[in-house]
């Protein structure tokens, strides 16, 4: 068991986004280190491995013996990938939510507002480009404008 003090520097870089990204950078480049020096001794170990004949042996039996060991080399090196790649997909989510929280309290009052908005009515102003529209009416209909025809083809045909 860890003890509070030992986890009080990670608490900080936690709390900080940017402060993630460093750490985890730096965690991901030394797992990228150890999988080179994995991978040489995967190498070394194979030519070992496969060259180490017992007497007695058949043309294949060293090979055969070194597969278990080679499939097991294998394997470590495919998590320490994949624990590489993800790594680098936590820093782009860390991130991603730091942007997102920061992004919130905009979004929020923009939502307040348009609740308000919709609650109140009589606040919506006319648009700009149209200034004269609420005052013609077709239909005789004032105030907001919702007799005014929108286009031409909204016009009543009169015959001749």
């Amino acid at each position: 068991m860890t003890s509070p003090d030992d986890e009080s520097p990670l608490r900080g870089v936690a709390q900080n986004a940017e402060a993630s990204a460093r750490y985890l950078t730096d965690i991901q480049r030394t797992l990228m280190n150890i999988g080179r020096k994995l991978e040489t001794l995967q190498h070394e170990t194979r030519v070992h491995l496969r060259s180490t004949h017992v007497e007695g042996d058949r043309w294949k039996e060293a090979h055969l013996r070194a597969l278990p060991v080679e499939a097991a080399m294998k394997k470590t090196l495919r998590d320490l990938k994949k624990a590489v790649d993800d790594l680098e997909r936590v820093t782009f989510k860390r991130r991603a939510h730091q942007e997102k929280v920061n992004a919130l309290p905009a979004i929020r009052k923009e939502k307040q507002l348009a609740k308000a908005r919709k609650k109140n009515p009589t606040q919506i102003q006319a648009a700009p480009g149209n200034p004269g529209e609420s005052t013609q009416g077709v239909s005789g209909a004032t105030g907001m404008g919702y007799g005014n025809p929108t286009s031409i083809h909204d016009l009543k045909r009169k015959s001749a």
